[in-house]
């Protein structure tokens, strides 16, 4: 009997290792595949309510097409094009900024302040002209390059978005027994006392990293996009993928639109660099305060340096779509270990995971 369990072990093991070789090339697809369906489940659900499971699917998946494919390809497409020119809009910029510019006539007319405003405003032009020509010019070439770089990893992950919809569409069909399956494979491993709080506490984490985080950054390169297409700023829609991706840490925002506020100011567009100021304070960060916190406390909140490792390393490991992936995952990761170390809890009340009973 020893020898029997010890050869059914080895082929078992065999098994899973050959599973896991066949399965590897499509892992990162499947992993978001696997986020995409958990996370639109609930709409899924409503609309098998008035349709046929397959049509319910084929609408999820052309809806998930037209919302993330579509918008990245449009943003890697604009934004390899748009590189050029805001290279040139750079060193025009610098140009500008390094040369000697006069300060505006009105400036010195206001009364009692106008004088310290103009002094003020050479050594502002001269700080930042030594800014500008010792910091930004030299790399110029080189912020150039790495945004280059990310957008073709990101048009690199378009493909994987699109096998990630073909087995999403797998997943949102066969849904509830896959689910019964997984809660019965978690019941054999944790208990029936545990189980219910584990999926609910993934279930959370995972909704909650994805809207919260995921999703705000999106939004906030959305209304920075047409910020900046209001107020005139070139190269509106790199920018904003740009902002998208910043907006992923806290205060990622302001890095794109501040600067983009300055430079219409200091190009005799004031009026467009105070909209662009105001507009980015009271939407654009104010989307960010309010958005990020309602859905980040329906599950845990994954510290700032958890934050940008999974970011980093996901872009790194799983190509474009690591942005979404990296964070998600560590995010389980941190509130099952936190969970772990907090020691054994009550039975979840209200599981997350609830099959439709059978028509």
């Amino acid at each position: 009997m020893t020898t029997e369990r010890i050869l059914l072990g080895l082929i078992l093991a065999g098994i899973a290792y050959g599973c896991g070789i066949i399965l590897w090339p499509f892992l990162s697809a499947i992993l978001w595949a696997a986020i995409l369906a958990f996370t639109t489940w609930p709409i899924y659900r409503r609309m098998r309510r008035h349709v046929r499971p397959v049509l319910a699917a084929l609408a999820m998946m052309g809806l998930s097409a037209l919302f993330i494919v579509v918008p990245l390809a449009v943003l890697t497409s604009a934004g390899i094009s748009d590189i050029p020119g805001t290279i040139s809009e750079i060193d025009a910029l610098i140009l500008h900024v390094t040369s000697a510019n006069p300060p505006p006539a009105w400036l010195n007319r206001i009364p009692m302040a106008g004088p310290h405003l103009v002094e003020a405003w050479h050594h502002f032009s001269h700080d930042i002209g030594a800014f500008a020509t010792e910091v930004l010019r030299p790399y110029a070439g080189q912020i150039a390059h790495l945004t280059l770089t990310v957008l073709l990893r990101l048009a690199g992950g378009l493909a994987e978005l699109v096998m990630a919809l073909f087995v999403a569409f797998f997943l949102w069909l066969n849904g509830d027994p896959l689910g019964n399956t997984i809660t019965a494979l978690i019941d054999r491993i944790a208990g029936p006392h545990t189980t219910p709080r584990l999926i609910n506490i993934i279930g959370r984490t995972v909704r909650g990293t994805v809207y919260g985080i995921l999703g705000t950054a999106l939004i906030q390169g959305v209304l920075t996009g047409i910020g900046l297409m209001l107020a005139g700023v070139p190269s509106p829609v790199l920018l904003a993928g740009i902002t998208a991706f910043v907006a992923v840490f806290p205060i990622g925002a302001p890095l794109v639109w501040v600067p983009a506020a300055i430079w219409l100011g200091m190009t005799h567009h004031f009026g467009h660099g105070l909209f662009l100021a105001i507009y980015g304070i009271l939407i654009i960060s104010g989307a960010d305060h309010v958005i990020r916190p309602a859905f980040i406390a329906r599950g845990a909140q994954l510290p700032y340096l958890l934050t940008v490792l999974g970011v980093l390393g996901g872009i790194v490991t799983f190509g474009g779509v690591g942005i979404f992936l990296g964070p998600v995952l560590l995010a389980v990761g941190y509130t099952l270990t936190s969970e772990f170390a907090a020691g054994p809890h009550h039975r979840e009340r209200n599981p997350l995971y609830l099959p439709e009973p059978p028509k």
